[in-house]
């Protein structure tokens, strides 16, 4: 396993930004397992953290494999392969909403106190604990180009070569530590990977906040 736990991975991905210090960087967190990272890397760059609200399409099956992903204004990715595992543009429509309505109870919940900052001219570190498909990345990137950032950057400790490669035409630069072919899932890559509740990741926002 290349890491031990989410705090090794975030210093590993700091050695790789180091470029991006003292450019307050906006580092913008997929929530909630990459929002301790983000934190780590924000404060090591001297940037400043937030989080990117992107919900990933499960499948009819199997709630975990992704389809897809929709962003908060609603545009959604929609993978090649979703007609072929039983999701049919009635499911997608369905499951859209579902996870919509996830995001606005999240952004409440999250930030009840304050907008997202405005990524426009900023250089913008997108944050996951890592790929599987690669479907959230695509619609936080997607959402972010359309604010007009001087620089997009996904930055993530471990994902397969194929969805890095996808990700890659989403963004100016990509930064990634591990490119298995063997990969099943990202926890398979971290010795250590609880889950991360969202008491948690208010508590890290809100002290982002105050720093403010």
């Amino acid at each position: 396993m290349p890491f031990n736990d989410r705090n090794e991975a975030a210093d590993r991905l700091v050695e790789k930004l180091s470029p991006y210090r003292g450019q307050h960087p906006l580092v913008l967190a997929i929530p909630r397992g990459a929002v301790p990272m983000a934190k780590r890397i924000a404060d090591a760059l001297q940037g400043e953290l937030d989080v990117v609200l992107v919900r990933k399409l499960g499948t009819p099956f199997n709630a975990e494999f992704a389809i897809g992903s929709v962003d908060e204004s609603g545009w959604t990715y929609v993978a090649d392969y979703a007609a072929s595992v039983g999701a049919t543009p009635a499911y997608i429509e369905q499951e859209k909403q579902r996870q919509m309505e996830i995001m606005r109870r999240r952004r409440a919940q999250y930030m009840p106190t304050r907008p997202p900052i405005d990524p426009s001219g900023r250089i913008v570190i997108v944050v996951d604990d890592g790929l599987a498909t690669g479907a959230t990345m695509i619609s936080a990137l997607h959402a972010l180009r359309a604010k007009k950032p001087a620089k997009l950057i996904c930055a993530v400790p471990v994902a397969p070569p194929d969805t890095i490669e996808k990700v890659a035409s989403y963004c100016d630069e990509v930064v990634c530590l591990e490119m298995p072919y063997d990969f099943r899932a990202v926890g398979q890559f971290y010795r250590d990977f609880p889950q991360v509740e969202d008491e948690e990741v208010v508590a890290i926002l809100r002290e982002a906040g105050n720093k403010t």
